[in-house]
């Protein structure tokens, strides 16, 4: 099941006459009518699968288990060879169904659409390979295959809700005989989740609605794990907003020095707190967690080094949900809001995408600041450990690179804070948003359900005034005597190669002084002749050459590890031997990739633009090939251009599709419902 082109034939082949565009218009539009009072249907569970048969039953051996797990293996390959599909399938098979992949998928051969990479073409011929001339367009099990597989499809793209209509339309491209009928049951089983929303504003104009009309709606369908992600997310904000209690000043004359007695006591109490806390695991003490009053709050903000940090530090004496907008240089702010914050007795700790986000944030506060990367926090492997009821043990959380959040980790993010923490989300709005479905921190401004404090430190210097320009729409030349930026044009794609490769490799280096290590490529994607495949293979050529002995990969590669979407860490290879190979990332730790792991490895001298998220190099170099037009939008430029701290170079082959991506197209659109929901939570609660 090699990649193809992302076609799907649109006639059907099941001999019947076609329905008329209106007529399946008709019957989308009626089932969008019933759909408001269909519900998922539970799954009956097995007669044997309660807990005193899992009592019975006894508990196979580590061998048994391994015996189990390589029988299936072998028996889910066999089917996949006979149906046509590449062996290799089979652990991700395994690992999709369990122990009974090969059955599931020789009774209900468009299964295999749930693996990794596999398109309908592809589950359409291992169904033909299996069932032979039985394998129809119209078959139950391809209709309940596809809808989900559409969804899955969307969520890529980063939608977690999908308009009905498209998915219907979607569904007919691909020959499917009755997309309605579909739909319906994929509503009925479980397999997609309907919603009924009200179009306001904008959209409510374009659908036809007026003001003395009802409200336009519209109807969405998404996937269970997406739908509940964005009601967990909007029932955590809620729930933080409404049980915040902002703390009070002492009466005048009160007696605001504990006795000698009760400074022990809390000393005492304090200590295993503190242990747990700088050990970063395990349970934190539970204690009375300190409320400073509006003075207190009012005096740090004075102090401030900025007004936007002030401004900042009052925003957050006053809400329990405080978002913060600006680039590179308001980073600071966060910073002085910690500083505060600590000195005023509270526990707090701050967030960051990347080791490198870490470390920008830790300079411009103490050494021993409490700073980890979101990672960390979440998994509990550093920051403040957790309190008995499992939610984390601080007062107030900030998370930077919020708009890199995607619904399902901002519900995590959520889902761990207790009742009237303060959550300050900070980010850069004009960047790209996050690789996994959602637009939570653009939803969360656009609804005002909160304080918004928007920066006033601009970035400086010739890149901070060519990324500010493009935030607002306009992309202007910039005076840089010292060659800060650089504009380069070029022909074609491969004049764009050899120019990208000549900067890395010779003029930055030798005219800036930053060396070939410290300086990124950055390119629209990976395929193409000027996608990160090329740039690497060219720049491995130049910088590194040699046979790759290590699956690819030789001592001295730059390499990038993804070991999940929207997360890459660079490394550099050391070595390789059987046990995998040994890394050195660049925050200077070291760990071995081992070889079942390693085909999430890349080359990585050049990267996307979504891989770079979160991190900055000294030089940037980013690469516009003639192709690029589609992928291009305002947030995309915005990004790219932003990652260099030094020097930007662009080597343009784009032509006017640059510029009128950065005039015209603001962000490739997303469809969301988290907008409504805390629209409609936040009534409710207040």
């Amino acid at each position: 099941m090699s990649d193809t082109e992302n076609g799907a034939p649109e006639e059907t082949t099941n001999g019947a006459p076609d329905e008329t565009a209106a007529d399946k218009a008709a019957a989308i539009a009626e089932l969008a009518q019933k759909i408001r009072s269909v519900g998922p249907q539970a799954s009956t569970p097995a007669a044997d699968s309660g807990p005193a048969a899992a009592a019975a039953a006894p508990s196979p051996t580590r061998a048994e288990t391994d015996e189990q797990r390589a029988q299936a293996l072998r028996d889910t390959a066999e089917v996949l060879t006979a149906g046509g599909a590449p062996a290799e399938l089979a652990a991700a098979a395994v690992a999709e169904f369990g122990d009974g992949a090969a059955e599931q998928l020789r009774a209900d051969p468009w299964a295999v659409l749930a693996l990794p990479g596999v398109r309908p073409e592809h589950a359409d011929g291992f169904a033909r390979g299996l069932l032979g001339p039985a394998a129809g367009p119209g078959d139950p099990r391809r209709a309940q295959a596809l809808v989900p597989w559409l969804l899955e499809q969307s969520a890529l793209r980063g939608h977690s809700a999908v308009e009905i209509g498209e998915v219907a339309a979607g569904l007919d491209r691909l020959g499917l005989p009755d997309s309605a009928a579909a739909i319906q049951a994929a509503v009925l089983d479980g397999r997609a989740m309907p919603f009924q929303e009200e179009l306001t504003g904008a959209e409510a104009h374009t659908a036809g609605g007026d003001e003395n009309d009802e409200p336009p709606t519209r109807t969405l369908l998404a996937l269970e794990r997406l739908a509940l992600a964005e009601e967990s997310l909007a029932d955590g904000l809620v729930r933080l907003m409404s049980t915040f209690v902002p703390g009070e000043d002492a009466e005048p004359g009160e007696d605001s020095e504990p006795d000698e007695a009760a400074e022990d006591e809390a000393s005492e109490a304090e200590a295993p707190e503190a242990e747990a806390a700088e050990e970063g695991t395990g349970d934190a003490a539970p204690e009375t967690p300190a409320a400073p009053g509006p003075a207190a709050w009012a005096s740090a903000a004075e102090a401030a080094p900025s007004s936007s940090a002030t401004a900042l530090i009052r925003a957050v004496a006053d809400s329990a949900l405080v978002l913060h907008t600006g680039g590179e240089a308001a980073r600071a702010e966060p910073a002085a809001l910690l500083a505060a914050a600590s000195a005023l007795g509270l526990r707090v700790w701050a967030a960051t995408w990347t080791d490198q986000g870490r470390a920008s944030l830790t300079a411009l506060t103490w050494s021993e600041a409490p700073v980890v990367t979101l990672a960390e926090l979440l998994a509990g492997t550093a920051g403040p450990g957790r309190s008995s009821d499992g939610t984390l043990a601080l007062d107030l959380l900030v998370v930077l690179d919020a708009p890199l959040l995607d619904v399902e980790l901002a519900a995590t993010v959520l889902e761990s804070l207790a009742d009237g923490t303060r959550l300050v989300l900070s980010g850069d709005p004009g960047q790209l948003w996050s690789a996994g479905p959602g637009r939570f921190f653009a939803d969360l401004l656009a609804t005002k359900v909160c304080p918004a404090v928007a920066s006033r430190t601009p970035d400086f210097g010739p890149i901070g005034e060519l990324v500010s320009g493009v935030g607002i729409g306009e992309l202007q030349p910039v005076e840089a005597p010292d060659k800060e930026v650089v504009i380069l044009t070029a022909k074609d794609s491969a004049e764009a190669v050899h120019r990208a490769i000549q900067l890395l490799t010779d003029s930055i280096p030798r005219a800036l002084g930053i060396p070939a290590e410290q300086v990124v490529l950055l390119t629209p994607g990976h395929g193409g002749p000027a996608g990160t495949r090329s740039l690497n293979a060219a720049a491995k050529a130049r910088l590194n050459p040699g046979p790759g002995r290590f699956g690819g990969f030789d001592p001295g590669d730059r390499v990038v590890d993804s070991p999940a979407p929207g997360i890459s860490r660079p490394a550099r290879v050391l070595d390789g031997d059987a046990t995998g190979l040994h890394l050195e990332y660049a925050d200077g730790s070291r760990r071995t990739v081992p070889p079942a792991e390693a085909a999430r490895l890349r080359h990585g001298w050049a990267l996307t633009v979504h891989q770079a998220l979160g991190r900055r190099w000294p030089g940037a170099v980013v690469v516009l090939p003639e192709d690029a037009g589609p992928a291009l939008s305002r947030q995309w430029v915005y990004t790219a251009f932003g990652r260099g701290e030094r020097h930007l170079s662009v080597v343009h082959a784009a032509g006017p599709a640059l510029a009128q991506a950065v005039a015209e197209r603001p962000a490739q659109p997303r469809t969301t419902r988290l907008r409504a929901i805390l629209a409609e939570n936040a009534a409710a609660a207040y």
